[in-house]
């Protein structure tokens, strides 16, 4: 379930990517230092797999707790920006479709998905739900992070929403092209109920430009 429109626009912006953890604003720098020793902790001498890796970001940040992380994404032009990093534990990086090929990565400690909840359809979380199982340890974490409105900027409007409630903007790249994504929003009542009808919240961080939560897959 490839969105092409989305893949394109993220292979065009994978260059580019990164401006949105280096903008000039302190509170949000701060939330993204605290979620980051977050990560690190739950890191410590775990086995990673990371999904959407993108440029490897959070795969650099990790690495400097992890023993070893297997990075993916569907984008070689993401892969080609994260392989340009230096990391500080054994780090692999392999092409691979959240939906499709997921199932030929190992099993991890912790599966680590960062900026694609938003991206997935919401009356499809269930399959989501499966592939993140389907590479995690049973007594595993599953970590996910994504934004709040505010960190969008000042454009921050919907272009449409479908009959699921998903929500579509309108992206720009730096040289003006323009691309229409769904990306979705969520309240912190909200995000508890989706992640509590299947899994056991370990720790939901809910801030102004960000969120983040550590999943425990029930006890049978």
């Amino acid at each position: 379930m490839t969105d092409h429109e989305m893949q394109h626009y993220y292979n065009l912006r994978a260059p580019e990517y990164e401006q949105i953890y280096y903008r000039d604003n302190p509170d949000r720098a701060n939330e993204l230092a605290r979620e980051a020793a977050c990560l690190l902790k739950l890191a410590n001498s775990k086995q990673i797999v990371e999904l959407a890796c993108g440029t490897g970001y959070w795969t650099s940040v990790m690495s400097d707790s992890a023993a070893e992380i297997t990075a993916s994404d569907i984008s070689y032009e993401m892969l080609d920006e994260a392989r340009r990093k230096n990391y500080g534990c054994p780090t692999r990086f392999v092409k691979a479709d959240i939906y499709n090929s997921i199932f030929r990565l190992p099993r991890a400690d912790v599966v680590v998905l960062g900026f694609w909840f938003s991206h997935h359809p919401r009356h499809q979380f269930d399959l989501l739900f499966d592939q993140l199982e389907s590479c995690v340890r049973k007594d595993g974490r599953i970590w996910l992070m994504d934004n709040n409105p505010p960190a969008e900027g000042p454009e921050n409007v919907s272009v449409r929403t479908d009959e699921f409630g998903n929500n579509y903007k309108t992206r720009r790249l730096d040289d003006g092209r323009e691309f229409t994504i769904m990306k979705n929003y969520f309240s912190e009542p909200e995000l508890r109920a989706i992640f509590e009808s299947r899994y056991e919240i370990e720790r939901l961080y809910f801030g102004e430009y960000y969120w983040t939560v550590a999943l425990k897959l029930p006890q049978k």
